[in-house]
C-alpha cells in the first residue's frame, strides 16, 4: 500500500476527544471558565481518580491547560481552536435523549443562552447577530462604520479585537439554533462587556448564562435608539 502524505496527524487528537469521559470534560470546559478536577469529575460522572487520569492525558495532548492557585489546580481549554473543533463536532453529532425533568431544564437553559468558549451562543447569541445585521452594523463578517461606532460607544474595545491573532468577527453556526451567532475576537469582546455590565450572568450549570432583565431592556434600548437615530429625517 502506498503511503499518502498528510497535512496533519489528526488521529491522536481525535482519539483523545473520542473517549466519552474526556468528551464530557472538554464539553464542560466549553464554558470558558477554569474548573477543578473534582467539578469535572462530577460533570463526567466518574471518580476523582478517573477524572485526574483523563485530565493528565488531555494535558499531554495539548487540549487543556492547568492554572495553579496556591495548592489548587484548575483546568481550562488550551485555546479557542480547541473550542471551535468541539463546536463543529457538536453540530454534526446527535442530540442525547432527555430522560429527566432536570435534563430538560438544563437543555432549555443551554438553548436560551450559553457561552461558546468565550462568546455568546444559543438563542440570545443568534438574536444579537440578527440585530447587528438588521441594523446595518455588520456585513460580510465585519463591522460597518456604524457598527464600529455602536460597539465602541457600548464599551467594546474593537481595536483590540481587530489586533487579536484570531479571526475578527466570523459567523459561527449555532449547534442548537442551526443559525449563526457571532464568534471570534469580536464576539468574545462583546460578551466580556455584557458580563461586566451584569447584562449577562453565569448560570448554575456549566456553560449556561442568563440574559438578565436589565440586559434585555438595555440591548433593546441600545439597538432601538441607534436605529431611530440612523433613520431620523434630516431637517
Amino acid at each position: 500500500m502506498e503511503y499518502i502524505a498528510r497535512d496533519a496527524d489528526i488521529a491522536p487528537v481525535a482519539a483523545l476527544i473520542a473517549d466519552p469521559t474526556r468528551a464530557a470534560i472538554l464539553t464542560a470546559l466549553l464554558g470558558g471558565r477554569a474548573l477543578a478536577a473534582g467539578e469535572l469529575a462530577r460533570v463526567a460522572g466518574v471518580s476523582a481518580a478517573t477524572a485526574s487520569a483523563h485530565l493528565a492525558r488531555l494535558l499531554d495532548g495539548g487540549l487543556v491547560d492547568v492554572v495553579r492557585q496556591g495548592r489548587h489546580r484548575y483546568y481550562r481549554l488550551s485555546g479557542h481552536e480547541v473550542a471551535e473543533v468541539l463546536e463543529v463536532l457538536a453540530r454534526v453529532s446527535a442530540r442525547p435523549p432527555v430522560r429527566s425533568l432536570r435534563q430538560s431544564r438544563q437543555a432549555r437553559l443551554l438553548e436560551e443562552a450559553r457561552t461558546c468558549y468565550d462568546h455568546l451562543a444559543g438563542r440570545a447569541g443568534v438574536d444579537l447577530l440578527d440585530r447587528l445585521r438588521q441594523g446595518g452594523y455588520y456585513e460580510a463578517c465585519d463591522l460597518t462604520l456604524a457598527g464600529e461606532r455602536l460597539l465602541a460607544g457600548f464599551g467594546v474595545d474593537v481595536a483590540r479585537a481587530r489586533a487579536s491573532r484570531r479571526r475578527f468577527a466570523p459567523e459561527c453556526l449555532d449547534w442548537t439554533e442551526r443559525r449563526s451567532h457571532l464568534g471570534g475576537a469580536l464576539g468574545a469582546a462583546i460578551t466580556e462587556v455584557l458580563l461586566e455590565r451584569g447584562w449577562l450572568r453565569r448560570g448554575t450549570i456549566p456553560r449556561a448564562v442568563i440574559l438578565t432583565e436589565e440586559g434585555r431592556q438595555g440591548l433593546s434600548a441600545l439597538f432601538v435608539s441607534k436605529e431611530l437615530t440612523s433613520h431620523s429625517p434630516v431637517t
